[in-house]
């Protein structure tokens, strides 16, 4: 029987526009399918380079987002208790007004009162914009919670990093590693890539706690014991060391492997490289007679040394970067056998996994006939490289080891030759940067009231941090000082704590955009909504004075704002997404993008960037006004979009700037440029030269046009970090030396853990708790159908999953006594859930783990108060602390030494049988939320 063909590529509705996917960080292509200007249907852009046609549930579910009884619908006021819900509708002329009146008074106060916090930070490259003009310094995005150790450890590293900054070599990696890569991230460009692997029969290996998704598809899972990537990772360095398989010629040509450290324990430089007159750095050759001779480490053509010490002009001594690394990682401490104990990965796993690396690596390098010339003239006649590639995400970031941990990996990838080669891992440009970048965080204020920088930045010395005469911090999260000096995301975690108890300072107001700071974005949850609604027991206020929240729905921060300024959806506005921001670039192109309003509210919003220019604009900020004394931006965010310059001819967008639209990356503003990109499929994509497309860090050519395009300053090489120079500067300060020196109770930590040499040490939690009472690790991982909490109130998703379970591996359950569908109690050591309990083989036998964002308070996001979501669904938030247990070395965030990440995948359980509670109701449970402004249930 014939059938008649299905066209499944017409249009649905009555019109079709293209638009920018806002359900997860890909960023992809889609088409808004439309009827009587209505959403009716959302499927792939097959023009888009992210995701070329391809859609996942959570963008074809963007139809429902759109349409969600959770959106909000005017401005709202306070008028019961924090945390009651009670609130008046109020029209944006009164909601700006109480705002301005508000934020004024701080900025003509003091302007660090006010505290600016973004949990969806794809804004960032306006939203660090306005708190610069403002002239707080207490400013973040949420990737302090997310990813920080992550990036930061690339850009320390590589001036890269991985997620939005490089990809695999999708076209020609034979053997790819995966490192706590979970499905939620990235997801459709991983999902092409891993197919064309699949195609191609390449390797893919897994390491991560649970295997799901990605690790499911994988040739090779290996379940690995949360918090000792780090050791896997030393281990088969240690591996690579002795069977001598490693890139000499590659470490030599790119990094500073043979740069020489200077080795004067106790003097002032110790542990910095030694340089000539200049600041040149220095290496060692030998000349005829074999004798060690002097001279500077970036001459090319030479043939340093990479071990031996020698002896420096004034005496001391110093020997090359890789002779420290090769004691480091060749000792016993990182020998598989030792590794295993920890990790519970097999020595002959271990061993088995460095031979593949190598062969893969060294035994047929891919050889692409192109030629190309690096940055001192030199001709290559082919891109030779390695085709090894990693990825990792915050499966390994999220601990209190993950910086290190993190640099490892790079390190890792650095001996094998395996970054911007053919085949292996790749930059995606406006990266890579500096190493790390020359952006350092403001600090002090212009006479316009506006910081010399931005509030955030990369330090790279003692110089660089935000403390006071006493080494203090000043910011209220603490970041950028002696407590998490390279805070670089800065630390949403410990706001609600730190303005609580107005440790370091008192804050006046704290605004937030999308940071749901009373529930999935919170640690020790309960303890989270007791200090939104703690009052000071003399003046009977609030003792976080104001809150002001902006968020297109009615989720569970809503309730303890005094002022709720309504976003609009994703498909009712203008986004930049920016080569400024976080860019969506591949490894060939330099990619941007917009999204536009493919369809107007019928609610009373308003763009939220939109309404901050409007604000600035009410409070006369730099940038925020002309010269005549009227509004610069009136006409919103698309405006600023155009107009805006951050540099002569650099703005937001890359594409059609000019008069007439003929200039890409710098270039005056073009008014036709919106018109432009949305006749393009709202994304601007420019390919970079062939001869440009690897070795970016030495590469001329592409070093050139990168330049031309206003990503980088100068064409010269960027070096990459085997030793991070700048974390010895900080640990020299703990040691005694320099004009700026840390408190005495930070000196040791400082000294501990900023070793510019990778190192892995144990995670903080595990270490200060009873093992016996918690054995057992915790972790929580996103499913491909979710991403943030935002996206599991929706109708379509909410059919895939409306609850969840702690999953628990069969030996481990049959220890416990637990069957499926049990329930059990969970302790952690601050305090306990009562969960429903799930069978699942495909996790490491001393880990439980389960879905996160899924739980919901109940009456929260428009969902009945009887909704699955929240009588039976569960957030393991509620036993993460956000302070470390108790020890002898003060109260400290619970989070990352170095860059503050929350150490949120550090959390060690226990796990007892109980009896199903009444009503088989998940604990803990909290009063109802009433609906904030009468959206209906569902």
């Amino acid at each position: 029987m014939t059938e008649k063909p299905i066209d499944l590529h017409r249009p649905v509705g009555d019109s079709c526009k293209t638009t920018t996917c806002y359900m997860c960080a890909c960023r992809c292509g889609i088409r808004v399918h439309l009827r009587n200007g209505e959403v009716v249907y959302i499927d792939g852009n097959r023009d888009h380079p992210v995701n070329r046609g391809v859609i996942c549930a959570k963008g074809a579910a963007g139809a429902q987002q759109h349409r969600s009884p959770a959106r909000l619908t005017a401005p709202l006021l306070r008028v019961g208790e924090r945390g009651s819900g009670e609130f008046r509708e109020i029209g944006w002329d009164e909601a700006l007004a109480l705002a301005t009146r508000w934020l004024g008074d701080i900025r003509q106060r003091n302007p660090d009162e006010l505290a600016f916090f973004t949990g969806r930070d794809q804004s960032q490259a306006l939203t660090g914009w306005w708190a610069q003009q403002f002239g707080t310094i207490n400013y973040a995005a949420h990737g302090g919670l997310c990813s920080v150790n992550m990036a930061a450890a690339g850009m320390y590293t590589l001036g890269s990093a991985f997620w939005e900054f490089g990809e695999p070599d999708w076209e020609h990696t034979r053997y790819l590693m995966l490192w706590g890569v979970a499905e939620d991230h990235d997801s459709n460009p991983l999902k092409l890539g891993l197919g064309k692997l699949k195609g191609r029969g390449a390797k893919i290996v897994a390491i991560n706690p649970v295997k799901t998704g990605y690790a499911a598809i994988a040739d090779e899972w290996i379940g690995i014991r949360p918090g000792t990537d780090g050791l896997l990772i030393g281990a088969l360095i240690h591996e690579l060391l002795h069977a001598d398989r490693i890139d000499l010629e590659f470490l030599v040509r790119y990094s500073n492997a043979h740069w020489l450290v200077i080795d004067d324990p106790g003097g002032a430089e110790d542990g910095l490289f030694a340089r000539d007159a200049d600041g040149h750095p220095l290496c060692a050759t030998r000349n005829q007679t074999g004798a060690s001779i002097l001279q500077r480490a970036d001459a090319i053509d030479i043939a340093p040394q990479v071990v031996g010490a020698v002896s420096l002009a004034d005496g001391r001594r110093a020997a090359p970067v890789f002779q420290r690394l090769a004691e480091r990682f060749t000792g016993d401490s990182y020998a598989p056998t030792q590794a295993a104990a920890r990790c519970g990965v097999p020595a002959t796993t271990i061993r088995r996994l460095a031979r593949e690396l190598a062969a893969a690596a060294f035994d047929a390098p891919v050889r692409l006939p192109v030629p190309w010339t690096d940055v001192h003239g030199r001709q290559h006649s082919q891109m030779v490289g390695r085709p090894v590639s990693m990825h990792a995400m915050r499966g390994i970031s999220a601990h209190s080891n993950g910086f290190q941990t993190c640099r490892m990996l790079h390190v890792l990838q650095l001996i094998l030759g395996a970054i911007e080669t053919p085949g292996s891992f790749r930059f995606q440009p406006p990266y890579p940067k500096g190493v790390p970048p020359a952006n350092r965080p403001g600090k002090t204020r212009r006479d316009n009231g506006a910081l010399d920088a931005a509030p955030l930045g990369f330090p790279q010395s003692p110089a660089d941090l935000l403390v006071d005469a006493d080494g203090r911090p000043r910011r209220i999260d603490k970041a950028f000082s002696w407590e998490f000096p390279l805070a670089v995301h800065g630390m949403l975690h410990t706001v609600i704590r730190n303005a609580h108890a107005g440790d370091p300072q008192r804050i006046d107001t704290l605004l937030l955009f999308m940071a749901n700071m009373s529930w999935n974005s919170a640690m020790a949850t309960s303890e989270t909504m007791r200090m939104l609604t703690d009052r000071d027991p003399v003046s009977g206020e609030y003792k976080i004075p104001r809150i002001i929240y902006s968020d297109a729905y009615a989720s569970e921060m809503v309730s303890y704002a005094d002022l709720i300024l309504p976003d609009t959806t994703y498909l009712e506005r203008h986004d930049a997404i920016s080569l400024l921001d976080r860019p969506i670039s591949d490894a060939d192109a330099a990619i941007d993008g917009i999204r536009h309003p493919v369809v107007q509210p019928a609610r009373d919003v308003r763009p939220f960037q939109s309404v901050l220019l409007d604000l600035g604009a009410r409070l006369g900020l730099p940038g925020m006004l002309r010269e005549d004394g009227s509004a610069r931006y009136p006409d919103g965010f698309a405006q600023y979009m155009v107009e805006h310059e951050r540099s002569p001819g650099v703005g937001l967008l890359a594409g059609w700037r000019g008069a007439d639209g003929t200039m890409q990356g710098v270039g005056p503003p073009n008014p036709d440029q919106l018109d432009r990109y949305v006749a393009n499929g709202c994304f601007f994509r420019t390919e970079m030269p062939a001869a440009a497309r690897y070795f970016k860090m030495a590469n001329r050519d592409y070093l050139d046009w990168a330049r031309g395009m206003g990503f980088v300053g100068s064409n010269r090489a960027q070096v990459l970090a085997l030793y991070a120079e700048p974390l010895q500067r900080f640990r020299l300060a703990a040691l005694g030396h320099g004009p700026i020196q840390p408190p005495d109770r930070e000196r040791k930590r400082v000294a501990t853990y900023f070793d510019p040499l990778p190192l892995w040490y144990a995670p903080f939690e595990g270490s200060r708790i009873d093992a016996a009472v918690f054995p057992l690790a915790a972790v929580t991982q996103r499913p491909m159908f979710q991403y943030h909490a935002w996206g599991s109130q929706n109708r379509w998703l909410r059919q895939i999953a409306a609850r969840n379970f702690l999953y628990v591996h069969p030996e481990t359950a049959a220890r416990l006594g637990l069957e499926n569908d049990d329930w059990a109690e969970l302790s952690s050591h601050v305090g306990s859930m009562t969960v429903p309990v799930r069978h699942h083989s495909g996790v490491e036998p001393g880990t439980v783990w389960t879905w996160n964002a899924i739980g919901k308070r109940r009456g929260s996001w428009a969902l009945h108060a009887d909704a699955p979501e929240g009588r039976r669904g569960f957030l393991l938030n509620h036993l993460i602390s956000d302070l470390l247990p108790k020890g002898g070395d003060g109260d400290y965030a619970n989070a990352d030494p170095i860059t503050g990440q929350a150490a949120w995948y550090d959390l060690r359980v226990g796990l007892r049988r109980v009896s199903e509670p009444a009503g088989a109701l998940s604990l803990p449970q909290f009063a109802t939320l009433p609906p904030a402004s009468g959206p209906a249930r569902r």
